[in-house]
């Protein structure tokens, strides 16, 4: 009875204390939708991502590509990026307001920056570039046509990308604080509360969960029990929540949160004005250790003694509370969405000390955030900058002699990969076997765990190897002598590729990395793409006029091994003209030969 009693008076209570969110105040209506089609998400800025935060919208396309894009308002292209991943082909245009908008995973530019860019590629001999130009290079009206939709880059169905950034800072604004024609309707769900024992690491614990139902005007409460009795003394908390558009529709991110204890506000925070070097903080606002496990996605309330990101707002302390007597103690939670559509979960806490349990004696010893952390053993280092760290990190080494094929070390495993680092560890580790002078430059170090590895070119210092690496795991030096190999395209030794609109070139390597690519036809450097890291291709355009021409390709690996093949191929008068050029695709031909091939390795 005298929880109901006191369930009640926190609903009225918390009822009391609720303010409205205040939005910058960000101009309405100044950009327009940057497609031709009603705009709809499928990503809000706020969203979980692997390592960041989605800093902008994802607008649907009808799962097409090469629709219309144009400028969001007034301005001038100030920069171009082509790359593998990220957004592939990308415009930023700046403005007169001080805002700058990013449109990703493109395909052409419109034709007068598309001849520039091909002009600057071949000038520089790379398909890969980046580009910065004067207010006067490109100036754009609001309107207009700058490019086509794609999915190029790290995409993995055909959108728009689109970002609103402070030009100054760099910092992305949240796009749908602009007045844009969107409509949502949907509070955001709050779907489960977790607890944790912050006596500890959030890495050393698996948090304690709570299912939630939902009540009248999008109130949550604990779905069982009533009341919260724990033996722990210092707590914190972390949220699994989403929001909607519509309630058919996906499910985005949150806007922000805010905790409340004992009806004072603790903490909150706010996914807005978010730079791209601050977005890796993302791993210390989720629960990562839970998520690389498999598990959802939980945003704590807290802040992470090694978080230095910008989205937390303290206001009275770090959103760690102390049960320091074995009363009922009231939590109300806020989550909105961008739209200000308020969600609210109340419930109560109370510490019973018959359920208090004792730290545990042996506990590991322990990195700690914000300060230089070095592990050192006989053929092993490995050392973490000051601000590598978000919690305690439970120091865990192990080392394995059984040797590898080319292993030239140890196998040494440090912590794992469920743990994040915000800044690269420097490991460093002790050759077992002599390395003759000629091979000393082709030594790599390979990080694995049960998800993947990374490898990186190792550089000596004294007699050690060294290398940067982005996440614990299990680390090995090995010899690698073996050159990338370069797939045959056909065995015939006559080829007439007039009905073909392109060339695919395939290569791997033993490590995985192929560092360096070139194609040249008759001694001219050619413009292989490379979207997503597949194969290179090369779109037939005006640099193969009709006639017999001469192919090389060469790949190179991180330590420099090189493998060169040669081809002759012709295309002969009555070739088709190829419709219209997308440099980024990667369509493998219907009909591939090659003549009077060769090859070779160093």
């Amino acid at each position: 009875m005298l929880r109901n009693c006191l369930v009640t008076t926190l609903l009225v209570v918390t009822h009391s204390i609720l303010s409205a969110q205040s939005n910058p105040d960000y101009p309405k209506y100044y950009f327009r939708n940057p497609l031709g089609i009603p705009m709809e998400l499928t990503a809000n800025m706020g969203e979980l991502r692997p390592d960041h935060w989605h800093l902008g919208l994802d607008l649907r396309t009808q799962k097409k590509v090469n629709l219309p894009v144009y400028a969001a308002a007034a301005g001038y292209i100030a920069r171009i990026c082509i790359e593998p991943f990220g957004y592939g082909r990308s415009i930023y245009i700046n403005h007169p307001n001080g805002m700058t908008t990013v449109y990703g995973h493109l395909n052409d530019f419109f034709p007068a920056l598309e001849k520039y860019v091909t002009e600057q590629q071949y000038k520089k001999q790379s398909w890969e570039i980046e580009l910065n130009f004067s207010k006067n290079q490109f100036p754009v009206f609001k309107s207009q046509l700058i490019a086509y939709s794609g999915n190029t880059g790290n995409s993995q169905g055909p959108h728009l990308h689109f970002e609103i950034r402070d030009t100054k800072t760099s910092k992305c604004l949240n796009p749908l604080l602009f007045g844009f024609p969107i409509k949502d309707d949907v509070s955001p769900e709050i779907i489960r509360l977790a607890l944790y024992d912050r006596r500890i690491s959030v890495y050393d614990q698996y948090p304690e969960l709570f299912a939630l139902k939902k009540r009248a005007n999008s109130g949550y409460v604990l779905a069982s029990p009533s009341v919260i009795q724990t033996g722990l003394k210092k707590i914190s908390f972390a949220i699994q929540a989403i929001d909607r558009m519509k309630r058919s529709g996906g499910a985005d991110g949150i806007y922000s949160a805010k905790i409340f204890f004992d009806n004072k506000q603790a903490i909150g925070f706010v996914l807005d004005s978010i730079s791209y070097d601050e977005s890796a903080y993302v791993n210390a606002q989720i629960d990562y250790k839970y998520r690389y496990k498999g598990g959802v996605y939980l945003q704590h309330l807290s802040l992470m003694p090694g978080d230095h990101g910008v989205v937390y707002k303290k206001m009275n302390g770090n959103g760690v509370f102390n049960l320091t007597d074995t009363g009922f103690h009231l939590v109300h939670i806020e989550v909105r969405d961008a739209f200000n559509h308020l969600s609210q979960l109340n419930f109560m806490i109370q510490h019973v000390d018959s359920l208090e349990k004792q730290m545990p004696t042996d506990t590991l010893e322990e990195f700690a955030p914000n300060q230089l952390n070095v592990f050192q053993k006989n053929d092993f280092e490995i050392s973490l900058p000051e601000y590598s760290l978000y919690d305690p990190v439970p120091v865990f080494y192990y080392r394995n002699n059984t040797s590898s094929p080319n292993a030239i070390s140890a196998a040494h495993q440090f912590s794992d990969a469920s743990i994040p680092l915000h800044e690269t560890a420097l490991v460093r580790i002790k050759p077992d076997k002599e390395i003759p002078g000629s091979l000393k430059s082709k030594i790599v170090i390979r990080r694995n765990d049960n998800r993947g590895s990374s490898v990186r070119k190792a550089e000596w210092e004294d007699n050690w190897l060294a290398a940067k690496f982005g996440q614990f795991g299990n680390f090995q030096a090995f010899m690698d002598t073996i050159p990338p190999t370069i797939k045959d395209i056909g065995t015939a030794d006559t080829i007439d590729l007039s009905s073909s609109k392109n060339i695919v070139v395939e290569t791997k390597d033993n490590f995985g990395a192929v560092k360096n690519f070139r194609g040249e036809i008759d001694g001219r450097w050619i413009r292989f793409t490379n979207d997503k890291n597949g194969p290179f291709v090369y779109d037939f355009d005006e640099q193969v006029p009709n006639g017999v021409h001469l192919l090389k390709v060469t790949a190179e690996d991180l330590v420099g091994n090189t493998t060169v093949k040669t081809w002759w191929f012709k295309r002969n008068p009555l070739t088709t003209p190829p419709g219209k050029k997308i440099f980024h695709k990667n369509k493998i031909p219907s009909k591939q030969l090659v003549i009077r091939k060769t090859s070779k390795t160093k």
